[in-house]
């Protein structure tokens, strides 16, 4: 029987990506993402906060396009396949990664006001049109 497995994380890149090649010639680029989690403690009603950080890689094309757009502190939700790898720390403690091996990234902006694959601030849509929105006039649909 065959199976399937998806995640999907939205949150902020934590370091800029690292591009390298297969020896069969595959690009490779990997880098970290940081999901956190908020909210508020029903019993002392203080707000609380949590962060998860993966390890992102991307195959092939979708490699070579994270290494052009993807930099540090822009916002991307990612979907893959994801693993965790168990490991001791510096402290001899057991700890563990979480690795996720990219399947689809869409930029969604940065942090301090940069917008998708933009951060100059300026135009807060990047240059595939795939993420723009859709008309004001529907009218205009033809179907």
């Amino acid at each position: 029987m065959a199976g399937f497995q998806q995640t999907i994380i939205i949150g902020n890149v934590g370091r800029d990506p690292e591009m390298r090649y297969t020896q069969g010639g595959a690009a490779v680029c990997s880098f970290s993402v940081a999901v956190t989690e908020s909210w508020t403690d029903k019993q002392s009603n203080e707000k609380r906060e949590k962060t998860n950080w993966y390890r992102v890689t991307a195959w092939r094309s979708l490699a070579e396009v994270c290494n052009q757009y993807v930099h540090k502190g822009m916002q991307i939700m990612v979907s893959g396949n994801v693993e965790a790898s168990a490991y001791m720390n510096n402290n001899n403690q057991p700890a563990a990664s979480l690795e996720l091996t990219a399947r689809d990234i869409q930029f969604l902006g940065g942090r301090g006001g940069a917008g998708g694959a933009d951060s100059s601030g300026g135009n807060d849509r990047n240059e595939f049109d795939d993420f723009a929105a859709p008309p004001r006039n529907m009218d205009d649909i033809p179907f």
